[in-house]
């Protein structure tokens, strides 16, 4: 399974910003490359969750693309959610960890809310304008959210993913 790479996204965002040769990027640019910053964080908690789950050598495996292929954008808004709760609502209490997230968790989680919502506006919102700065900051809060992910105290960050693949009922 060919995967996007978190960096590859972040990469082609910090090009779409790029002065082009007269004026300034366009808004279409602009827009995308929030998006992308969005989609880099998005597809890391996938690739993450797979690969604790199913296992980063075997990538190929259709198992690994039913994971990856399982968590929708309203899931991991949901989860982050909770996450950023002082007190998990009952469903989730149950399941969390007992001292709580952790910080990385915890900010990887408002991130991903964040750009989310910065991803929705500049995919349909046509009465925004977006800067270059916009979306430089996009890019920016983007790769903090991966580095704490990969920062995360690991039983923290498993028990992020579990329920991020598995709904607690």
């Amino acid at each position: 399974m060919a995967i996007l790479n978190p960096q590859h996204l972040l990469e082609q965002a910090e090009r779409l910003v790029e002065p082009p040769p007269a004026g300034p990027p366009r808004q279409v640019d602009i827009r995308r490359a929030i998006s992308s910053a969005y989609y880099a964080v998005f597809h890391a908690a996938l690739a993450a969750a797979a690969d604790e789950f199913i296992g980063a050598t075997v990538r190929s495996d259709a198992r690994y693309g039913l994971v990856y292929r399982s968590v929708d954008h309203k899931a991991l808004a949901e989860v982050c959610t909770e996450i950023g709760r002082p007190r998990p609502s009952p469903r989730y209490v149950r399941y969390s960890p007992e001292q709580g997230f952790g910080e990385d968790i915890q900010v990887f989680a408002s991130i991903v809310l964040d750009l989310q919502g910065k991803r929705h506006a500049a995919d349909y919102d046509p009465m925004i304008r977006v800067t270059t700065a916009d979306a430089k900051l996009a890019v920016g809060i983007a790769r903090a959210a991966l580095e704490r992910l990969g920062n995360a105290a690991v039983a923290k960050r498993k028990t992020f993913l579990a329920l991020l693949l598995f709904r607690p009922r």
